[in-house]
């Protein structure tokens, strides 16, 4: 269990691959391969990004698993995955 510490956590967006890659590259480069990262993948269009053609869908599981193989070619050693689900909007809260 975790007492203290630092876990990055980063939500992977639909056709953004390049920049999570950046975002993951660099906390190798600069936080080391032992940071704890968490990959996000309940991301789901609401507002505006249902009308921002590049972020206006879920992300897909050929997407994610690019990114969960990044994620190990790097050599971070800490990483949580997310399982794509169907229904992410269950996570926002009834503002």
């Amino acid at each position: 269990m975790i007492q203290k510490g630092l876990i990055v956590r980063h939500l992977v967006l639909p056709n953004h691959l390049q920049n999570s890659k950046k975002v993951l590259k660099w906390i190798r480069d600069n936080l080391g391969s032992n940071t704890f990262v968490s990959l996000m993948a309940q991301y789901f269009p609401s507002y505006k990004a249902l009308d921002t053609e590049d972020i206006n869908r879920k992300l897909n599981e050929v997407e994610y698993q690019e990114i969960e193989n990044y994620f190990y070619s790097l050599s971070l050693k800490n990483g949580y995955m997310q399982e794509i689900e169907e229904d992410e909007e269950r996570y926002v809260p009834n503002f």
